[in-house]
């Protein structure tokens, strides 16, 4: 009797056929669900406020202080509480867009998908150059995000071109990227020990081995659970420097000591 894997194609994987409306989807529903999650989790909290904190209201309260103190307070100070609701609600979101990936009979992040890893990194995109131009106005923004002080007139012109290339062109294309490909990756790697040991355990001569990918499937869904928030975290620190460098007219060089390469660590 042989062991034969059969391991669906990416596409039955991303694309799923249209239910209640056309063009809405899976995908469709994980993202309003996701929203829904969040408005109704702060909803919730907000209602049933006390001194005491309680249930969701604790929940809440938690993910709140993480917020402020493990990203606003570290990358933009005082000034970046006023983005408080914003990163939050963006952290909220990512969060539990890719944490539909565990959850049984639905066991995909829409982040997975790049459209909308792709259309929040736009949105930011947008955001921070607007508060950017309207801080500084354009010409000066302009001015702030591509030249540097203390570089020599001959490096001038491309230091201004490398920077105006990573600030305004890979900027939102290295966000989306990021979420998109660790999501999916984690996503194959669910699906293919799952595929493994359902095939196992059809096998009852391979019985014996069965715990092997089990215990691995066991263990990666544990992973991906980090990795979902780990990834919302990445996502929103990263959008809270880039509000930073915008409102403050400064490069991303400049930005508190560590907390770029911590980012860029963890999300590795």
């Amino acid at each position: 009797m042989s062991l034969a894997l059969e391991f669906p194609p990416i596409g039955h994987l991303l694309e799923w056929k249209s239910f209640l409306l056309p063009g809405f989807n899976k995908f469709a529903l994980i993202c309003v669900a996701s929203a829904v999650i969040t408005l109704t989790l702060f909803l919730i909290a907000g209602a049933r406020s006390s001194l005491v904190p309680r249930g969701v209201q604790n929940i809440v309260e938690a993910i709140i202080d993480f917020i402020r103190d493990g990203i606003i307070m570290q990358t933009m100070g005082t000034e970046g509480l006023y983005w408080l609701p914003f990163l939050t609600s963006l952290f909220c979101f990512i969060l539990f867009a890719n944490l539909f990936e565990i959850i049984p009979f639905i066991q995909f992040p829409a982040t997975a998908r790049m459209a909308l890893p792709a259309s929040l990194a736009v949105m930011v995109w947008v955001l921070y150059n607007f508060i950017g131009i309207k801080r500084h106005g354009f010409f000066g923004y302009l001015k702030e995000s591509i030249t540097q002080p203390g570089v020599p007139i001959a490096m001038v012109p491309l230091l201004a071109l490398i920077l105006f290339i990573s600030d305004f062109l890979l900027r939102p294309f290295t966000l989306a990227v990021r979420l998109f490909a660790n999501m999916m990756a984690g996503h194959l790697l669910l699906v293919t020990f799952a595929i493994l040991s359902a095939t196992l355990f059809s096998k009852t001569f391979l019985a014996v081995i069965l715990p092997l990918p089990a215990v691995m499937l066991v263990a990666l869904t544990g992973f991906e659970i980090l990795v979902a928030v780990l990834q919302a975290f990445v996502f929103t620190i990263l959008t809270a420097v880039y509000l930073d460098a915008a409102m403050h007219g400064h490069a991303i060089e400049d930005v508190p000591e560590g907390v770029m390469e911590e980012a860029a660590h963890e999300a590795h």
